[in-house]
């Protein structure tokens, strides 16, 4: 019997057909639903951005409204999820909270093995998604305010779902400056194709599980620092390095000992990742207008990103999406911890779309292996080993 193909990290292996979104790595383009990211960036909204993620289509007036309502009526949670968190260790990573909050709303907001009909029925399956993707946020933000012996603070339906968190955080009308970089950051967060936390949701979702598990599943693969934690790590990176001075120094010894610089490098751009591209606009031009703090680390940052693309950008190695979004939430005084469950929130609405086009057509996956191990040993009973 001939030896299965083996890839690690299924590097280059097809596992699934999707018309979500579109990578061109070699050219530095990503896509939703066949629209460049950069004029959803530019023209739209997160909460237009996931409709057309789930849907496939940029959605009418009519539909957007009613999704846009359904997101503001459901942030609310039960006080019983409340309760859960707080007897969660304070000192617990928020990713970790996240976790187990996001896995606990299955059973209060139960949903058993949907139908063939329900599978196939769109408004009913956008309804599902819509409850996750409006109550992660609130979570997050529950936890901010209780982890410090506050009371969360409640969520308000007149504002959008970015300018909502940021309220929720903390308890301050937020900055408009601040709502549009966050809202922007959520729409290039928001999908990314077959990624490590994408892949379990198909994993998870071919067993036709509720999908308060496949998003709970999804959370536990992006907290990992090679996927979603990279954006805190990149900020622990310049409060290590501490000064400008440092910069060039910092560099050289990581490279001289092929240590990872953190927030660059992409396994699947071979030039300018072009969310890092807009981030990067973003940046400027809101520190152009006194928008952003302005703090040591940020100017760390812009000579971090300048010498390193000097020194890996003829490599091919340039600063990723990771790089900007940590030096932007800093910049907007959010918690480096929190930068990971806010990509969460984002990609909430890609995970929910793939888990939807995974249903349509199911399959579960069970993927072969090749054995290493040895062949045909012989059991020996405890007392006659050595």
């Amino acid at each position: 019997m001939a030896e299965p193909n083996f890839a690690p990290g299924l590097e280059g292996v097809a596992a699934t057909q999707s018309s979500i979104s579109n990578i061109d790595g070699a050219a530095g383009l990503l896509s939703y639903r066949g629209f460049a990211i950069a004029d959803l960036a530019a023209h739209s909204s997160f909460e237009e951005v996931a409709l057309l993620l789930l849907d496939g289509v940029l959605p009418g007036a009519a539909d957007l409204e009613r999704f846009d309502h359904g997101l503001r009526a459901h942030r609310q949670v039960k006080y019983n999820v409340r309760e859960i968190m707080k007897f969660m260790p304070v000192t617990g990573h928020p990713m970790d909270m996240l976790h187990c909050a996001v896995a606990s709303l299955g059973m209060f907001y139960p949903q058993q093995e949907l139908s063939d009909a329900e599978r196939g029925n769109t408004l009913h399956l956008d309804a599902m998604a819509m409850r996750i993707i409006a109550r992660m946020p609130t979570i997050v933000a529950m936890w901010e305010q209780m982890r410090f012996g506050n009371d969360p603070i409640s969520p308000r339906p007149d504002l959008s779902h970015a300018a909502n968190f940021l309220y929720m955080l903390s308890g301050r009308e937020p900055d408009p400056a601040h709502t549009k970089i966050l809202d922007s950051c959520l729409i290039l967060h928001a999908e990314h194709t077959i990624n490590a936390s994408t892949f379990s949701v198909l994993v998870t979702g071919s067993t036709l599980t509720n999908p308060y598990h496949v998003i709970g599943g999804a959370i536990g693969t992006l907290a990992g620092p090679l996927h979603g934690g990279a954006n805190q790590k990149v900020v622990e990176m310049l409060e290590e390095i501490s000064s400008v001075q440092q910069v060039g120094a910092y560099l050289d010894r990581k490279m001289a000992n092929k240590e990872k610089i953190w927030g660059f490098g992409h396994r699947i751009y071979k030039t300018r990742d072009p969310r890092a591209v807009i981030l990067k606009g973003m940046m400027e031009d809101m520190a152009s207008h006194g928008n952003l703090r302005h703090s040591s680390l940020f100017e760390i940052a812009i000579e971090v990103e300048r010498q390193a693309t000097e020194r890996l950008g003829p490599k091919g190695i340039h600063a990723n999406v990771d790089f900007y979004s940590g030096v932007l939430y800093h910049e907007m005084g959010i918690k480096a911890d929190l930068f990971t469950p806010i990509f969460a929130m984002a990609r909430s609405a890609g995970w929910l779309a793939h888990w939807r086009e995974q249903l349509a057509d199911n399959r579960i996956f069970r993927p072969t292996q090749v054995y290493t191990g040895e062949q045909d040993r012989r059991y020996v009973p405890v007392a006659q080993r050595t």
